[in-house]
């Protein structure tokens, strides 16, 4: 199927940090899995040839996986308006969007992540998704849908340690022990919801954050990281502490304040 995407590049947005399951392929189309099917996306300007293991509602799917709903134009005038000084920032990112993805497999693969690089966390997501989820047969290989909640309720700690997770085992288990008592978070405000994440044993802020931006399409979460911390003390010259980077990001990017991040890191890599 071709997709109009307008003026967005696939390949940065899926492999800027936030997507684990995405491999480019040797014609330079990218494969990635979804949480009901696998895509194959080859982009031309601002065309994308979509193949997939499920044509069901495929056009619909992949405009709301890639955030294309969204008026990004609108919402960047806003942010320069109210802060002239981002607008090289945003200028370099005008072809970035926040991915909308699986909030169950995002509470799991934030949870892997913690001190962890993209690497093994790929590794023990796909480890995962081998052993415990749906195979799907495409283009004659074999891929693995994320595993739902009734597919690992049973799994101990001994379990997730095959999985090469480390100390993060015990997290998971207490992740899905607790996961059916959880309060829907698509009903509560951004920070009773933060609240509710935190309840989880290694679910810290940054990671409850995370969630909550790439699983909830909450873009007034601010992710603060030791790289955020450098970088908004070196370009903002504020104090080095959360609240004050929190107050900071609050009063300047407002509901917008983890996409900012997101441009943050995406200017920066397109500096290089």
């Amino acid at each position: 199927m071709k997709i109009e995407v307008g003026n967005i590049n696939i390949e940065e947005i899926l492999f800027s940090g936030s997507c684990f399951r995405a491999v480019k392929e040797d014609d330079g189309s990218i494969t990635n899995i979804l949480s009901d099917r696998v895509v194959n996306i080859k982009q031309n300007g601002i065309y994308i040839e979509v193949l997939s293991s499920n044509n069901d509602n495929l056009e619909h799917v992949i405009y709301e996986y890639f955030d294309l709903n969204r008026d990004y134009n609108k919402i960047n005038n806003e942010l320069i308006r109210k802060n002239k000084d981002i607008k090289d920032m945003i200028d370099l990112c005008l072809n970035y969007r926040i991915l909308n993805q699986d909030s169950f497999e995002m509470c799991i693969s934030y949870i892997i992540s913690q001190n962890n690089n993209v690497k093994r966390i790929s590794n023990s997501i796909n480890l995962l998704c081998e052993k415990y989820g749906k195979e799907i047969l495409f283009n004659n290989k074999k891929y693995y849908l994320f595993p739902k909640y009734e597919n690992l309720k049973n799994l101990t700690i001994e379990d997730y340690r095959k999985l090469g997770v480390g100390f993060r085992d015990k997290y998971l288990v207490d992740f899905i022990d607790k996961y059916p008592k959880l309060k829907d978070i698509n009903t509560l405000s951004t920070i009773d919801a933060l609240n509710e994440l935190m309840k989880i044993k290694g679910i810290g802020l940054k990671v409850a954050s995370c969630i909550l931006l790439f699983g909830y399409k909450r873009l007034d979460v601010f992710p603060i990281d030791t790289w955020v911390k450098h970088y908004m003390v070196d370009n903002y010259n504020i104090k080095n502490d959360i609240k004050s980077i929190e107050r900071f990001a609050k009063e300047n990017f407002g509901e917008y304040s983890g996409l900012v991040i997101q441009y943050m890191f995406h200017s920066k890599r397109n500096l290089k």
